[in-house]
């Protein structure tokens, strides 16, 4: 079973737990499975210390007076307060690419009118900011000057770049960004930010005085049809895989110091808990340029890998609303429970999956590797 939670000591997240069972065993192919040079320890178990009774004891009534704390702090926690925090730890040089959301929340005003929320943070979550808005003041003027505030009260520089996840605050969010020299990035891998937006739904949006029960997000996530892949995309051959929780992670961290393609997830942060044996579902493309490919792949915002049993195909969502048809293949009862199972096991590994490129499927080493997260729309 595997759990995805948000891992800050700041910011309490809750877990979402999958009821399928991983899939353990491989997914056939007509064509090779994709072959890495990791083998698991067998050897390699985890050692208990068996506690006496009265450690016990102090331990359960230790963990309950912690239990008890947090929960007064919940409650003196207040739904209205904004947030402008900088971790003292991090180095405020460092945090040059932020991730913005820009929305109403599910909470009326005095007026009767949606509140609007300001939501930024850093992958790391060094940097988190938050201020409600009235709606008649959302404009690209607001943004950069809340931008520049940001900087300014927290002693950062101005970012190199913004991440972005709703389409309908494009313009106004590219404008601001432009006229402050930063690069405005349309893209669904603000995982950090997706997750604290969830967290803040269930811990502040719903205690606030003003939320409305039942409210539908005003700006929700575009889920277009898949169109043609540029041919700049195009590999040769591909295969559904697997490798264990401990080869994807080591494979992340090589792929990017051998050849600069590809991009890791900070694990530890997202609170990803996976057995190291459990098997990760991926695919491997297979292409005679796959540097090439490689290349033209990291210049995109890689989201995630989807099935399609319907229309027979794999699609590919990159950016913020760009899905391209990745890979097709021949309809069959064999064919579509393969689909099927991959399908399962990337939602039993908590949305957990990647994409490799080799030269050769049966190559023993990746030229580019992504890992990819789904996940699902935030509540607001």
């Amino acid at each position: 079973m595997a759990t995805l939670s948000f891992n800050s000591t700041r910011i309490k997240t809750p877990s979402f737990n999958y009821t399928n069972p991983i899939i353990t065993t491989k997914l056939s192919s007509s064509k090779p499975i994709i072959k890495f040079p990791f083998s698991s320890n067998k050897n390699h178990f985890l050692k208990l210390q068996i506690s006496s009774v009265s450690e016990t004891s102090s331990t359960t009534t230790t963990q309950k007076d912690i239990e008890e704390e947090e929960e007064e702090e919940e409650e003196k926690e207040d739904p209205t307060a904004e947030t402008c925090y900088l971790d003292p730890e991090a180095d405020p040089d460092s945090i040059l690419s932020w991730e913005l959301d820009f929305c109403s929340r599910p909470i009326l005003d005095a007026r009767g009118k949606k509140l609007w929320e300001l939501v930024v943070c850093d992958k790391s979550l060094s940097l988190q900011y938050t201020k409600y808005f009235p709606n008649n003041v959302i404009n690209s003027i607001t943004l950069k000057d809340s931008i520049v505030a940001i900087c300014d009260d927290l002693d950062l520089p101005v970012p190199r770049n913004i991440r972005f996840f709703r389409s309908q605050m494009q313009t106004i969010i590219t404008k601001a960004c432009k006229e402050l020299g930063i690069r405005a990035l349309p893209s669904k891998r603000c995982l950090s930010l997706l997750l604290w937006l969830e967290e803040r739904y269930e811990t502040v949006y719903t205690k606030h005085p003003g939320f409305q029960k039942g409210s539908k997000p005003l700006l929700p996530l575009d889920n277009p049809f898949a169109t043609k892949l540029p041919e700049d995309l195009f590999g040769e051959r591909w295969a559904f895989v697997q490798l264990p929780y401990s080869a994807v992670r080591a494979e992340a961290s090589a792929s990017e110091e051998r050849f600069g393609y590809g991009s890791g997830l900070d694990l530890d942060l997202l609170g990803i808990e996976i057995d190291e044996k459990t098997l990760i579902p991926g695919l491997a493309v297979a292409s005679s340029r796959a540097k090439i490919l490689s290349a033209f792949m990291n210049g995109l915002e890689l989201c995630s890998i989807e099935t399609d049993t319907a229309r027979s195909n794999l699609t590919l969502s990159v950016g913020i609303s760009t899905r391209y048809v990745y890979a097709t293949y021949k309809k069959s009862p064999t064919s579509t429970k393969e689909a099927e199972a991959w399908e399962a096991a990337k939602k039993a590994s908590g949305g957990l999956h990647f994409l490799a490129i080799q030269d050769e499927l049966d190559s023993e080493d990746c030229i580019g590797f992504w890992l990819l997260l789904d996940l699902p729309p935030p509540p607001v």
